[in-house]
């Protein structure tokens, strides 16, 4: 099913936000009430244009009027009210908003599907890290042990556990060794291809993360006295996109460590670069060096990825396996503007 083009407006009510649209809930097909009878009905307020799935439950519609007063006048008289014409249900109405159409989904960003194409150093991505049986293990083995909720996500720690209030890992406490069920993907990654020093790390930190549909990360450098310079992620379940930003040296600073929606939808923001790559199931990407150290990496939070001309929309779940080695002595990089001042 196709992205509807209407949807109810975030809050606890429409009220504020007047529209020619209304998100009505309670009706629709699955309940017995066809679309023709939901704009006979709201017909009597106005100029119905046309009644809209609301999304793929069959029970929310979206009802278009030519006139703003006729939307206002139907919420007025049918909200909270039972509806005798529409099988007596009770209608739970607000105005709806248009989202952005399919070409605004990643802030007109070019997608790349290679790290190459990025001219990123330190980047690299491997396609088919893990075979399709393997990544069905790592998420049962992940899904029989506890999670921990965070606000908008769930995350499990191995070896050290990362404390997202200090942006930091207390190195005195270890919570052991990494777990046996991913050690033939450390193995693998010691052959990871053109990069230098990965066949002598030693990976002793492992975060798995699991994002809901339309959940993503806000833009951040891992802290740099926190963990050392090879950084590798697994891409399990589901697509997404990752961009990565690099910041003039001087305005690095003003990027915030937690979510800032206005710096986030900031197209035309002069003070950094910007690239972004698709990170298909089953990837494995390493941020090394100057990707690893001066550029900003994050996921916006979409439900639907522009890739290349197409929509690609994110699966019920990703889950990615963050794999890293915990610093034990100072950072000496060469990207000191870019250094745990942020935090």
């Amino acid at each position: 099913m196709d992205l509807p083009r209407f949807a109810r407006p975030r809050g606890d009510n429409g009220s504020s936000s007047s529209s020619p649209n209304l998100y009505v809930a309670n009706c629709g097909p699955a309940v017995g009430i066809s679309h023709r009878a939901v704009a006979a009905v709201f017909g009597d307020f106005g100029d119905v244009k046309g009644v809209h799935a609301a999304d793929e439950t069959g029970t929310r519609v979206i009802v278009c009027f030519s006139e703003e007063s006729s939307a206002r006048a139907a919420l007025e008289a049918l909200h909270g009210r039972p509806c005798s014409l529409l099988g007596g249900r009770t209608l739970h109405i607000r105005y709806s908003i248009i989202r952005p159409s399919i070409s605004q989904l990643n802030d007109s960003i070019s997608v790349s599907l290679s790290a190459s194409e990025l001219d990123i150093p330190g980047l690299y991505l491997l396609h088919d890290f893990v075979t399709a049986k393997e990544e069905e293990e790592l998420l049962s083995e992940v899904d029989a042990r506890p999670w921990n909720n965070l606000a908008k996500r769930r995350v499990q720690h191995y070896g050290y556990e990362f404390c997202y209030q200090t942006r930091n890992v207390n190195t005195r406490h270890q919570l052991g060794e990494l777990p046996s069920f991913v050690s033939h993907v450390v193995d693998r990654i010691s052959m990871f291809p053109n990069a230098e020093d990965v066949a002598d790390a030693v990976l002793d930190q492992l975060t798995v993360n699991e994002y809901p549909p339309g959940v993503g990360l806000s833009p951040h450098i891992d802290t740099h006295s926190a963990f050392e310079g090879l950084i590798f992620s697994l891409s399990l379940a589901g697509p997404c996109i990752m961009e990565f930003r690099r910041y003039t040296e001087g305005t690095w600073h003003k990027c915030p460590s937690s979510i800032d929606l206005k710096m986030e939808n900031s197209v035309n923001d002069s003070n950094y670069l910007r690239r972004a790559i698709y990170l298909p199931p089953r990837s494995m990407l390493l941020l090394s060096g100057e990707a690893r150290y001066a550029w900003h990496h994050y996921i916006p939070h979409h439900k639907i990825d522009m890739v290349k001309d197409s929509a690609i929309r994110r699966g019920p779940r990703r889950v990615s396996f963050t794999f890293r080695k915990v610093r034990t002595d100072p950072c000496r990089c060469k990207f000191p503007h870019y250094c745990d001042s942020q935090r």
